[in-house]
């Protein structure tokens, strides 16, 4: 009778991972970051896609910043192309958790636009973590392109990305804020007072927002209009 061979590391640690209960799972993830060895790099990322207990994910992404950047970030980048949201997301998030600038490499337009809106969220805050001196104008101009889409939570990550790019979204801002018509303009003017006031965070800013559009829309309607000649 044949003998199933033994597992190894590796092994071992998917069949972990695939545990019924998360805190089986949590603890394998544990183990995975207390005792790093480079195989462990591609299970971790394999269950990263799969995992659905955010404290499970969180921990894998805490094992992951365990190994070797050099390791660990060229199969991150790679992973941000997955055809599977939840493994595109899980490895921006990564990246942005070990910081390294090579990371910045997997920030691609395709992911700043991604069709899911979780994604598209993780990669403008990533993103804004990971530029490098001298390219901030250049992803602010990308990220304002978004500005009034979506739902109230993509807004909220909009305007914390932006806010986070400081004078160098500005003059974009400003213009839209002024210039700007409908949902566009009161996102860029919101955006524009959390940066002013990041304590007071994003729903008083959107408040103040929405008050100053509409006082500043009632006085120029009643403007009198100009003597036609």
């Amino acid at each position: 009778m044949d003998a199933t061979p033994p597992l190894d590391a590796a092994g071992r640690l998917s069949a972990a991972l695939t545990g019924a209960l998360p805190s089986q799972r949590l603890q394998a993830a544990l183990s995975a970051g207390t005792h790093p060895r480079d195989e462990f790099v591609r299970v971790l990322l394999e269950h990263c896609a799969l995992e659905p207990d955010l404290n499970v994910r969180e921990t894998l992404t805490w094992a992951l910043m365990r190994h070797p950047a050099a390791v660990t970030v060229p199969l991150l980048i790679a992973e941000t192309q997955s055809a599977t949201a939840q493994a595109r997301s899980q490895a921006l998030h990564t990246l942005s958790k070990i910081g390294d600038p090579a990371g910045w490499d997997a920030i691609t337009p395709a992911l700043l636009n991604d069709l899911d809106e979780t994604v598209a969220r993780t990669a403008w805050r990533v993103a804004t973590v990971l530029v490098p001196d001298g390219d901030e104008a250049e992803l602010a101009s990308q990220l304002v392109a978004h500005l009034g889409r979506g739902e109230r939570e993509a807004h909220m990550s909009l305007s914390r990305s932006l806010a986070a790019l400081g004078e160098h979204a500005t003059p974009l801002l400003d213009e839209l804020a002024e210039n700007g018509a409908g949902d566009v303009r009161l996102h860029a003017l919101t955006t524009l007072l959390l940066r002013e006031s990041p304590d007071d965070g994003y729903e008083a800013a959107l408040f103040d927002a929405e008050l100053r559009v509409l006082l500043a829309d009632a006085a120029a309607a009643d403007e009198p209009e100009g003597d036609s000649g």
